[in-house]
């Protein structure tokens, strides 16, 4: 088993250069982070969250109105320090990990999607992975309805051996199919593997990552996507 790091100082990469295009009818031209869930901003849910996880160092990867969400940010105290990676042109979701490698300075780190969240438990997701000793770990759920997300095939010892992006998902012996709930954690060489870049984490690098250590943590907790406008409204409904 790998070494765990302090929990206080893993730095937590959140990803919220989204441009939100399936959400437009619902927030205009905001920021898809920046969505109003329960009368605040849906990314101050997560930051939340993190903060009653014990974790203290964000770096939010902005893209599209990046100002309205650094400014955001610089003027509320969530307990977090908070450190801004602004993206001069779209690099994708792997691009922007690649591009705040110099700020990443625990090892693992944490990556999340920001219009998503999870209630998931980081103390136990982290065991897991230095249990694991993997390069890379994911939270993954069993959904009842895959069809609006790419599916990951584990082996008995939760080894992810088939990631595809939006793919119908197959079922093998001994093997469980499930979808990314979008939460990662990541050993720092992990970027030697990465492309130059631009890229997707999900079309581009996940899919190649299934022959080294990558493994898939399985979660109960629901998680709540913000995509499309169904889902969003799901959301509002629930966090009311």
């Amino acid at each position: 088993m790998m070494s765990i790091p302090n929990f206080k100082e893993i730095n937590v990469v959140i990803l919220c250069g989204g441009l939100g295009t399936r959400l437009r009818s619902k927030i205009g031209d905001n920021p898809k982070v920046m969505a109003t869930v329960g009368e605040k901003p849906f990314l101050d849910i997560i930051l939340q969250y993190l903060r009653d996880q014990g974790l203290c160092h964000a770096i939010l990867c902005t893209g599209y109105k990046a100002e309205e969400i650094e400014n955001h940010y610089r003027k509320k105290n969530f307990g977090l320090t908070i450190t801004f990676s602004r993206e001069s042109e779209p690099l994708g979701t792997g691009g922007a990990v690649l591009n705040v490698r110099k700020w990443i300075n625990s090892n693992p780190f944490f990556v999340l999607n920001g219009d998503s969240f999870c209630p998931l438990d980081y103390h136990r997701f982290l065991e897991f992975h230095a249990r694991k000793k993997a390069l890379a770990s994911i939270a993954i759920a069993a959904v009842r309805d895959n069809k609006d997300f790419g599916t990951i095939t584990t082996d008995s010892i939760k080894r992810i051996i088939n990631f595809s992006e939006k793919v119908p998902g197959f079922h093998l012996v001994h093997q469980s199919t499930f979808v990314n709930a979008g939460i990662y954690c990541f050993e720092q060489k992990i970027f030697d593997l990465m492309p130059v870049k631009k890229f997707s984490l999900e079309l581009d690098f996940f899919p190649k990552l299934v022959d080294h250590d990558f493994y898939g943590f399985e979660i109960t907790e629901k998680f709540f996507d913000i995509g499309t406008p169904e889902r969003y409204k799901q959301v509002k409904k629930i966090f009311k």
